[in-house]
């Protein structure tokens, strides 16, 4: 595909980075020369320096012949302006709009394509709080994705030494629990990823991916490891865009406390929610902490837009005895540095984001893509379409079907059913079927997998 990227800040960067290599052309724009040269020394891809919201620059870069437009740059408006010049000047065929502001969010007309034409608006902060959200709800979890509207999830484990199922082969979690049907998907160990088998022994320190109907994700999480105590106590850092979503879906079944040092913005902050205590201070003020009793905090989150001070008040708040702790890292360096260690779990705004950029750039039907292990890996969501001489899945058992090695059949939504991919499930038309690949270099193999033959049409 010819892709046009508006904006090389951290989503627009990121999105670069995960399609090109994988056949596509790029070309990416924005003012910032020196970022432009730094992502060219990298990659296989055109820059160009320029306001993305000129006509002129647009034509430069490419928009007469591009597949597509990604408008991610920090503005609205500039976002939405060129949508509007891709449809209006160039018959552009798809256009997607970062946007941020709520006021615009909240009336979807002004997308309309008698408006800025905006076939699909992406907000990142909101994808990032619901992320949250999830993992403040599942505090035993290292991720928690959902699939087909939320009629399966999932969701990433850490195996501990004394959880129920280390040392243990795989087949024993179906005699175990012969009620609740779940697959493990991926298991990771240390730097390498293994094909999960019947005969895979699961050992201390394993990240493990397992798939299962929403409904049943708690019975299945204790059995890989003692549960932990529901949350009810959250102590937020960062009084931004991203702290603010969070304490407002929070604040009522949640006992919230919010830390920000602008005082204006304390003001604004504690006008505007209702139920969470706001403090004037400083995240990485080890006493401020200890006097806002940070040792019973549940899940400690800090959401600052500096990188150093979100790792340092997480760090201060799992000494002070915090049980999780979570922080908010742009630098993806900083990310593999500080996972897993002392911080919990380490958010990187750009790979949690990009999977919903990456569902309209795939190849095939699919609802829904989740970038994993920081981007390595990624979970997709194909939608079934064609007939057994048409499709080379359909009709087919899934030991019969030609899976790239390294991608896993993990589970099939049927309607409202939730069936787990094991070897000899058939897949149907219109099945949405939710498919691991461990490596990257796969996908273009698995999308045209699950494409229709010309025939059919």
């Amino acid at each position: 595909m010819r892709i046009l990227i508006l904006g090389a800040g951290q989503v627009g960067s990121t999105v670069a980075e995960s399609l090109v290599g994988e056949d596509n052309d790029i070309t990416i724009v924005d003012t910032d020369a020196e970022k432009l040269r730094l992502l060219q020394d990298r990659f296989d891809l055109r820059t160009l320096v320029g306001n993305a919201s000129h006509p002129s620059v647009l034509e430069q870069a490419g928009i007469a012949d591009a597949d597509m437009l990604l408008a991610v740059t920090q503005s609205d408006e500039v976002n939405m302006v060129a949508c509007k010049l891709a449809a209006s000047l160039y018959n552009t065929p798809t256009k997607i709009a970062r946007i941020r502001a709520a006021n615009y969010l909240e009336h979807p007309e002004i997308f309309s394509a008698d408006n800025f034409c905006v076939d699909f608006s992406i907000c990142p902060e909101q994808i990032l709080t619901d992320y949250i959200y999830k993992l403040i709800e599942f505090p035993e979890a290292l991720q928690v994705l959902e699939f087909a509207n939320g009629r399966a999830s999932m969701v990433a484990v850490k195996a501990f030494e004394d959880g129920p199922l280390v040392g243990r082969e795989l087949r024993y979690l179906r005699t175990h629990m012969p009620n609740v049907d779940t697959r493990v998907a991926a298991i990771f160990r240390q730097d390498g990823s293994i094909i999960p088998e019947g005969s895979t022994v699961i050992k201390a320190g394993d990240e493990v991916f397992f798939i299962a109907a929403t409904k049943n994700i708690r019975t299945v999480l204790k059995e890989w490891r003692h549960m932990d105590k529901p949350a009810k106590r959250v102590m937020i850092v960062g009084g931004g865009n991203i702290g603010r979503r969070l304490a407002r879906a929070l604040e009522r079944d949640y006992q919230v406390k919010l830390i920000e040092h602008n005082k204006k913005a304390c003001e604004r902050l504690a006008a505007e929610l209702a139920h969470t205590l706001v403090l004037c201070g400083d995240g990485t003020d080890e006493n401020l902490l200890a006097a806002e009793h940070v040792a019973d905090v549940d899940v400690f989150c800090s959401l600052t837009n500096d990188d150093e001070n979100n790792i340092m008040s997480a760090l201060l708040a799992k000494k002070g005895k915090a049980r999780k702790v979570l922080s908010l890292i742009n630098r993806s360096s900083y990310v593999e540095l500080v996972q897993g260690g002392k911080i919990d779990i380490a958010l990187s705004p750009a790979h949690i984001t990009i999977g919903s950029l990456l569902a309209y750039v795939r190849q095939g039907d699919v609802a829904v893509v989740h970038a994993l292990r920081r981007g390595a890996a990624e979970a997709l969501e194909m939608v079934v379409h064609g007939e057994r001489h048409s499709s080379k899945v359909v009709g087919r058992r899934i030991d019969e079907i030609e899976l790239p090695k390294g991608a896993t059949i993990g589970a099939i939504v049927r309607g409202d059913q939730v069936i787990m991919g094991h070897h000899d499930t058939v897949i149907e038309a219109d099945d949405h079927v939710i498919v691991f690949v461990i490596n990257k270099k796969m996908i273009s193999k698995v999308e045209k997998l699950f494409q229709v033959s010309i025939g059919f049409f």
